[in-house]
């Protein structure tokens, strides 16, 4: 099978995550000499805000303040995680990346330099509501109703028009996923829509 390049995209709780594992189950399945690389930039955001460093601290006042990580901070930790680990014939799977038009911009490149073709943008849309409701169930240290009511702004202010870039781009493969139904029923949706059943 031929390496593809993923990114999975939608509201805080939507179910990135679960369905990133899923998908890279069925990849497996289908060709286990093609291993998959699971690019997951909060986590990554998460770990780097630990560190000491003028850059770092700033970064953590940001996110705790529920901002928006700046574009060059996002790109350089999904463009680190490339360099290091990349080795050539994977599937590039990204999560909540990107999140503005112009780190859009900047994977885009990536694709080209690597040599992915229509890369598949699944987006997995829920309500306001519905994000807020489950962050909430999930009880992780930074989900509280304050925080995800500015990351729920945010999404509807910068990572909605970064839709727009995929939307309709002969260059992706746009996929719009109903995401307020169970994992195993988006999961399924997705295969299907992706040609891998």
């Amino acid at each position: 099978m031929k390496p593809q390049a993923f990114i999975f995209i939608g509201r805080s709780g939507c179910g990135k995550g679960t369905q990133v594992q899923l998908l890279m189950d069925v990849l497996s399945k289908k060709d286990p000499s093609v291993e998959s690389l699971y690019v997951q930039t909060g986590q990554v955001f998460r770990d780097f805000i630990q560190g000491d460093t003028v850059t770092q601290k700033i970064s953590k006042s940001i996110y705790d303040a529920g901002g928006l990580q700046p574009e060059f901070l996002a790109v350089n930790m999904w463009v680190k995680v490339l360099i290091e680990k990349y080795k050539g014939n994977q599937h590039i799977i990204f999560d909540g990346t990107p999140r503005k038009a112009h780190e859009a911009g900047a994977l885009h490149s990536c694709f080209e330099f690597y040599g992915f073709d229509k890369p598949w943008v699944i987006n997995i849309e829920i309500s306001d509501s519905e994000s807020m409701k489950r962050l909430l169930a999930r009880k992780r240290f930074d989900d509280n109703e304050e925080e995800i009511t500015k990351r729920l702004a945010w999404y509807e202010t910068d990572v909605e028009p970064t839709l727009s870039y995929y939307d309709g781009n002969p260059k992706y493969n746009f996929l719009k996923i109903r995401g307020e139904r169970s994992p195993e029923e988006i999961h399924a949706d997705i295969v299907k829509k992706l040609g891998l059943v």
